[in-house]
């Protein structure tokens, strides 16, 4: 028994002898190694440099600003600018003298057809007239009996009353003949469909040899819209939608017209969401004289708010964007640096961006994000 434990202290000596003579080699050969390296770490985000101080940083500064909101949205028509255009007569179309884009007058002939509808009605107008002539006859020899006392007061006024009631028939058949789209001077049974007002043809239904079935067709024939006022509308998420409101300045820039931005204020914001997108339409109203803005142009939207509020601001070169995200190099210990997320805003005056979240007031952030994500770089 006494020799077992004098076998194990013996091994516990030689154990302790070997780890103690090779700990002072591996001491010496880390001082060696010992320079002006990077130190790779096992945690991606932080990096060593040998010299910090070529990397001067920058402290997180509040400024007051207006909120901005970027969109995107699509110019459109102004819908109380614009005009379906349906015949209210049924028939089929033999020409179609106008095409989607025209731009069209007040009164100019979009489409002829022919309508049996309007020739019955020319029909019954001629019915009515032939009776309003016998009427007024009658009603003439009524008039001269009764200056001669050979005709009863009551027989006059039945004349009176038959003529009235022709003339009232003929002039409810004539003005049947308008609305249907026909002349009342015309015997011929084709149709001319008229423009209701001028603007451009922003939608066309119909083309040459189709039926047309009076007022239950669907869609429109034609829509026609006066241009010279248009909306750019966007669609908001129902996150953002506090940080709009009625009357706020929006800049637009059409995708067509990068180089020319449009200010416009806020004039309407939808109550209700698109369930699918989780979106709320929101309205801008602009003056087009020059007819540059066309229904259908995409446009990226800025809302800036009247209200100013405090923000974070680094300096735009702060700023690193890697794989669709922001990040800053905020000083560590000693000589490492650790890459920060963050969601960046708005570029503001001066050459700052704000920081939305991520980092806070008065925090050290390395100045030239970039030239620090280079050095490190393998």
């Amino acid at each position: 028994m006494v020799a077992v434990h004098v076998m194990v202290v013996s091994a516990l000596l030689v154990v302790g002898y070997v780890t103690t003579g090779c700990s002072k080699p591996q001491a010496r050969a880390t001082d060696a190694l010992a320079g002006d390296v990077v130190i790779e770490t096992s945690d991606v985000n932080v990096v060593t440099v040998p010299h910090p101080e070529r990397f001067p940083t920058v402290a997180v500064v509040v400024r007051d600003t207006h909120p901005e909101l970027h969109v995107t949205g699509a110019v459109t028509a102004d819908v109380a600018r614009s005009v379906p255009v349906n015949s209210l007569t049924g028939g089929r179309v033999l020409d179609v003298r106008v095409r989607l884009g025209d731009a069209v007058t007040k009164g100019q002939t979009l489409l002829t057809m022919t309508s049996p509808d309007v020739a019955q009605a020319r029909t019954e107008v001629q019915k009515t007239q032939a009776d309003a002539v016998l009427a007024r006859q009658a009603l003439d020899r009524a008039r001269m009996l009764s200056e001669h006392e050979a005709l009863a007061a009551r027989d006059l006024e039945a004349a009176v009353n038959a003529d009235e009631k022709a003339r009232a028939d003929l002039r409810g058949a004539q003005e049947r003949l308008r609305m249907l789209g026909g002349n009342t001077n015309a015997t011929s049974p084709i149709v001319e469909l008229l423009a209701p007002v001028s603007g451009v043809i922003t939608e066309q239904n119909v083309t040459g040899g189709a039926g047309v079935k009076s007022l239950d067709n669907a869609p429109n024939l034609f829509t026609i819209a006066d241009l010279s006022h248009v909306w750019v509308v966007c669609d908001v998420y129902e996150n953002e939608l506090g940080q709009v409101r009625l009357g706020d300045v929006a800049t637009a820039r059409l995708n067509a017209l990068p180089d020319r931005p449009l200010t416009a204020r806020v004039s309407n914001i939808s109550r209700v969401l698109d369930p699918a997108t989780r979106t709320a339409k929101v309205r801008l109203e602009l003056p087009n004289p020059d007819g540059l803005l066309r229904p259908g142009m995409f446009a990226s939207v800025v809302f800036t708010a009247h209200r100013m509020e405090p923000r974070a601001m680094v300096p735009a070169s702060a700023v690193l964007r890697m794989h669709d995200r922001d990040w800053v190099f905020v000083p560590d210990s000693g000589s490492r640096f650790r890459r920060v997320e963050i969601q960046a805003g708005a570029l503001e005056p001066g050459g700052l961006a704000a920081v939305l979240s991520g980092v806070s007031t008065g925090q050290l952030v390395v100045a030239n994000a970039l030239q620090l994500s280079n050095a490190v770089e393998p």
